[in-house]
């Protein structure tokens, strides 16, 4: 039993300093079929990106709430498969999920150095680890966190996740770093995919166990405050997918780096209602260095050319 997220806070209108843009998309082919679909990108709107790393276009996104799973685990990795008491990895399809994190200068975008970045999901079959409600109290499974770069990049090497009751396939990502005014500054939103490329992968073991999913993009209330503005362009590439997106924050815009932890509530609709909660996180930002090498028994992910439409 799920005790679903629960809408806080406000979706961010397009003249918050926050920005965040999903890398221009190549053609997403199905797992295990001959489906594709065509991606696409946004319009620009905060500007051009400048130097280096960051030629990109920045364009304004929303923040999404938290929900009740963050767990701050303090666990700097980039592996997130395996839960680290055991070393079992969560068997799924592999994802490579490549974030940069830019600051908004002037209008400009610049890679932010030594921002925090977590990660976490649900499993093949919708659980999330460490909450006890869903019976995996102590275990730490597809969760993490990297520092960015000096490029404001940080790689995750995940599986894409599951669903549970009353939401659409989504990934948690949580950004935490110092405002312009020396005070913690945290960003938290939720990524997601195209309702035809979760269908495809859902089909295939060990998804398929599950059935099929009870909420598409269409009918999941927290997707429709700007999902469409989050969505992955996940492309083939060895044993799996890889995918990359850019984060683009304004530090100096208090109201968006205020903590998004939330407090104790029912879920909505469709989902089982109040349970327990995780603690929220507290302190500082950690200043772990960045761990930018996959382990060893990691296989190696080259991205193919994506396929001619």
């Amino acid at each position: 039993m799920h005790d679903d997220d629960e809408p806080v806070g406000r979706v961010l209108g397009r003249r918050h300093a926050l920005a965040v843009l999903g890398l221009a998309g190549a053609a997403l082919t199905a797992v295990g079929s001959g489906v594709a679909a065509a991606a696409s990108t946004g319009s620009s709107e905060v500007g051009v990106a400048g130097g280096g790393d960051c030629d990109v276009d920045c364009v304004a996104r929303p923040e999404q709430v938290e929900g009740p799973y963050f767990v701050d685990e303090g666990l700097n990795r980039s592996d997130i498969r395996s839960d680290p008491a055991t070393g079992v990895r969560s068997p799924g399809i592999p994802l490579e999920l490549g974030l940069s994190v830019l600051s908004i200068r002037d209008k400009r975008c610049v890679p932010l150095k030594g921002a925090v970045v977590d990660v976490w999901h649900c499993d093949a079959a919708g659980v999330y680890s460490d909450i006890a409600s869903e019976g995996s109290a102590g275990k730490k499974f597809l969760r993490g966190l990297q520092v960015s770069d000096r490029g404001g990049r940080v790689r995750f090497t995940t599986v894409l996740p599951g669903w549970y009751r009353g939401r659409t396939v989504h990934i948690h990502i949580k950004v935490q770093t110092t405002g312009t005014d020396g005070k913690p500054y945290e960003f938290t939103s939720q990524l997601y995919f195209t309702d035809a490329f979760t269908a495809a992968y859902l089909a295939q073991p060990p998804y398929a166990a599950k059935g099929k999913p009870d909420t598409t993009n269409a009918a999941d209330f927290i997707y429709l405050q700007g999902g469409d503005q989050l969505t992955l362009r996940p492309r083939r590439a060895h044993h799996g997918y890889t995918a990359d997106f850019t984060i683009a924050l304004d530090l100096s815009d208090t109201e968006v780096g205020d903590d998004d932890s939330q407090g104790p509530g029912p879920g909505p609709g469709p989902g089982p209602g109040p349970g327990p909660w995780p603690t929220p996180p507290t302190g500082v930002p950690p200043t772990r260095p960045p761990s930018t090498t996959l382990p060893p028994s990691t296989p190696p992910v080259t991205t193919t050319a994506p396929p001619t439409t």
